[in-house]
């Protein structure tokens, strides 16, 4: 594959400390990335907010200034692991589909695909900038917009389990399974908008855990070890 979008969760960055970022994580994946850019292979990011804010879970605040702080999670997470890439020796570039003063740059598919073939990482932030769409949603759609072959999603489990493998010690992981499927049993690997997208529009997935060792070098090598979802 030469282009791909990597979906990188907020927990998943906030390393065992379960919140905020840890940066030994951060650069790990950005260690990471840079081998893939190295080698040739375009690479945009999207982080979810979850290391900093959930609003789905808030009984208090109206569901659409929830969705903005949100919104408001990713940007701080992106530009946060952009210098992190910068950091390593990688070019960057943040995108959002606001204006959000000098921070971030205006979203286009033109600019952000020229920015790719630049040979910049790209991070996608501030999701769809609209509410009631989740992060997830807003990966798989920067993903079609910009042709990438396929979605990387890097979670704080390795795989997609016929249930949640922290509460059922007895859930089975799928090495391999279609999105359909995924959409009839409401498993949990994207939210069911996004899933609806991504087969609708022919986006495979490859699902695996961040914490594993050099597992985002390993998923664009050959020796995946987590469930590979199809558009069949």
């Amino acid at each position: 594959m030469k282009r791909v979008l990597l979906k990188l969760s907020g927990e998943a960055l906030a390393g065992d400390k379960k919140t905020g970022f840890d940066e030994a994580t951060c650069i790990g994946v950005a260690e990471q990335v840079k081998q893939l850019v190295d080698a040739g292979i375009q690479v945009a990011i999207v982080t979810g907010g979850g290391n900093f804010w959930r609003g789905r879970t808030s009984e208090t605040i109206d569901r659409t200034k929830a969705d903005q702080i949100g919104m408001l999670a990713t940007i701080m997470n992106c530009t946060y692991v952009s210098e992190i890439f910068r950091h390593v020796g990688m070019k960057t570039e943040v995108f959002t589909p606001f204006v959000c003063g000098a921070f971030t740059t205006l979203f286009s598919k033109d600019a952000a695909v020229e920015a790719l073939e630049e040979g910049k990482v790209v991070f996608f932030a501030g999701g769809t900038g609209h509410p009631y769409f989740s992060t997830d949603t807003g990966a798989v759609l920067r993903a079609i917009e910009i042709e990438a072959e396929a979605m990387l999603v890097a979670k704080t489990i390795d795989g997609v389990y016929d249930s949640d493998p922290k509460v059922n010690p007895e859930a089975v992981k799928y090495d391999e399974i279609s999105i359909s499927e995924v959409i009839e049993k409401r498993l949990a690997v994207i939210d069911l908008a996004a899933s609806i997208l991504c087969m609708e529009n022919q986006m495979p997935m490859l699902v695996f855990g961040l914490s594993e060792e050099n597992s985002i070098v390993e998923t664009m090598t050959g020796t995946f070890t987590g469930t590979k979802v199809t558009v069949s």
